[in-house]
């Protein structure tokens, strides 16, 4: 757990703690960004149009982050009827976070190819975990269960019809769904085995 390097390690503790923050804040300003230039003020006005950690860090999600190494970040708020379509832009406004972390990801591993690493070494594995977790971030959120942004992404793309009765269902056992997932059984979550093979998938591309 990351909290465990604080007593052994502080400096790495301090280093990848800061790599999280920043993997969630640009997570959620690309959520906050993508809205705002769809026309609808909500983000803005509440502050979340910016890269300052403070406006979108979740105090239960930061403690997480602490105690488990994996954390999440404030929800940014949108109104619906700012939008021209709705359901197709809550998918797109959903999927920019995601999509956020896997460009991050994409930029770091560049840096980790091209950038001559030899007398900076210790960077190597820092870079290495920065993209994992971007990785982490993008995959995990786009499972389509509510309230992570797959939910949204999924239903934007079903039909009409079928994404109504999705997203309501979702919206009253969504949460219970997903607890299951990540409640650990006999040592791993179901949520775990089924994200891992794509999550190791792709950093093995970018690394």
């Amino acid at each position: 757990m990351l909290i465990n390097l604080l007593l052994t390690n502080p400096l790495v503790f301090v280093i990848l703690a800061l790599v999280l923050v920043l993997s969630l804040t640009i997570h959620e300003f690309a959520h906050a960004f993508v809205t705002d230039k769809l026309g609808d003020p909500t983000p803005r006005a509440k502050g979340r149009v910016t890269l300052n950690p403070i406006s979108h860090l979740d105090p239960l999600g930061s403690l997480a982050l602490l105690l488990i190494g994996f954390g999440w970040g404030k929800p940014v708020p949108f109104d619906p009827y700012n939008l021209k379509n709705p359901r197709k832009e809550a998918g797109f406004i959903s999927f920019a976070g995601p999509a956020a972390n896997i460009i991050l990801a994409i930029l770091l591993a560049l840096i980790y190819f091209f950038l001559p690493l030899a007398n900076i070494s210790f960077l190597v594995p820092i870079l290495q975990y920065a993209i994992s977790i971007n990785v982490v971030l993008a995959v995990f959120n786009l499972v389509p269960v509510y309230p992570l942004d797959g939910e949204k992404v999924l239903t934007a793309l079903l039909p009409k019809t079928t994404a109504i009765e999705y997203g309501q269902f979702m919206e009253k056992y969504g949460t219970y769904i997903l607890l299951f997932l990540i409640l650990p059984w006999n040592g791993s979550s179901p949520l775990s085995q089924l994200i891992s093979p794509v999550v190791n998938f792709v950093v093995s591309l970018l690394t």
